[in-house]
């Protein structure tokens, strides 16, 4: 057995561990499994995880809503998290949870940041000076010396790049998190336990069973009265968002399908954008479509796409939501970062932008159209 990062002595004579990443919903879909299954290989030891904010800033009038991002719903309903840091968003909420971080004295800290990597292994060392400091390290030009000063501060450095494997075969995200942990203690994640999971509490499930009543819409598949679809355009980057025009003009050709005809649409919105995406659909006049948004919890999301028959979605996280939920999918993508398709083979259909420089919306409504049985 290959030397692991953290050695098994230490890992088996302290009391705690923290966990520091920046994540996106789609991220923590799949290290969610890993977290699970070091905190049960490792049951004495508290799991605690620093969520960094990427956009922290001053600007108090972003702070409500940065405030509410979503992930922090899900973390928290997390059992094998013991300690989640989620103040993160302001400089003064930074420093104050530095400050706090420092109090528990940890023995190890693992820096999972790909981004920018030589600020999380300062602010890994920073909050334990004495502790073992693991982490990511860029290559870095002599041009950059405060780079080279801060790698210095880990005493060990994750390999990022997997080795390479017979066939070529395209790797998944997954695997990627698989050899991370795998590293840091040996730590074997099959692939059957890679798949990704959300436990949807209770009082979620009804609320999306009482929304479906207000559409009028019957719950659990199959139904009586046409299918259930859902439909996701928008992603954090223009390049990954399909437009509302092609949403519209797909579900205008499925309500002229005789199978189709009576089904249900669901197209998701974030906040900012539900007033436009009312004027697109209104000006259409479409009939059995209403417009979603998961404003109140996390939850909410997952627990409607649960009761779906079907999910069209761009690469962000509802793509991802859609296998850990059961539900097929048909995801729209660029040929960029194709480790980043469904893990769900047999319930996904991936829908590839033609050329690598393609925006996600270069992807037609027929080739939707031709995906869908």
């Amino acid at each position: 057995m290959l030397p692991t990062l953290i050695s098994p002595a230490l890992l088996k004579k302290s009391d705690k561990i923290l966990f520091i990443a920046h994540l996106a919903l789609g991220d923590f879909t799949y290290l969610q499994n890993f977290f699970q299954a070091f905190a049960r290989a490792n049951p004495h030891l508290k799991v605690d995880l620093w969520v960094d904010e990427v956009r922290r800033t001053s600007d108090a009038t972003q702070w409500e809503h940065l405030k509410k991002y979503s992930l922090y719903d899900w973390v928290a309903a997390c059992p094998f998290f013991h300690k989640v840091y989620t103040r993160t968003y302001s400089p003064a909420l930074y420093q104050e949870s530095i400050h706090e971080a420092q109090q528990e004295h940890y023995p190890i800290v693992v820096s999972l940041a790909t981004l920018r990597p030589h600020l999380y292994a300062n602010l890994a060392r920073n909050i334990s000076p004495d502790g073992l400091v693991i982490g990511m390290r860029k290559t870095v030009s002599l041009f950059q010396p405060h780079h080279h000063l801060a790698y210095r501060k880990l005493n060990a450095t994750i390999t990022t790049d997997l080795p390479a494997t017979a066939g070529n075969e395209q790797p998944h995200i997954s695997d990627v998190y698989a050899y991370w942990f795998r590293q840091l203690s040996g730590l074997d994640v099959t692939s059957a336990q890679r798949f990704p999971f959300v436990d949807i509490p209770p009082q979620w499930q009804q609320y999306a069973t009482a929304k479906l009543a207000t559409w009028h819409v019957q719950g659990t598949a199959p139904r009586q009265d046409g299918k259930l679809i859902f439909i996701n355009a928008y992603a954090k980057t223009k390049k990954r968002c399909w437009t509302l025009e092609q949403v519209a003009a797909l579900i205008v050709s499925l309500q002229q399908r005789d199978d189709w005809r009576n089904s249900t649409f669901i197209v998701n919105a974030v906040p900012q954008e539900l007033a436009h995406a009312r004027a697109v659909f209104d000006a259409r006049k479409l009939s059995r479509t209403e417009l979603f948004s998961a404003e109140d919890n996390f939850f909410e999301l997952p627990a409607i796409l649960a009761q779906c028959d079907l999910i069209i979605s761009v690469e962000t996280a509802v793509m991802h939501l859609a296998n850990a939920v059961h539900v097929p999918v048909i995801a729209l993508m660029r040929q960029k970062n194709p480790e980043w398709a469904p893990i769900d083979r047999t319930n996904s259909t991936v829908i590839t932008a033609g050329h690598r420089r393609d925006w996600v919306k270069a992807v037609t409504v027929e080739q939707v159209l031709k995906a869908i049985p």
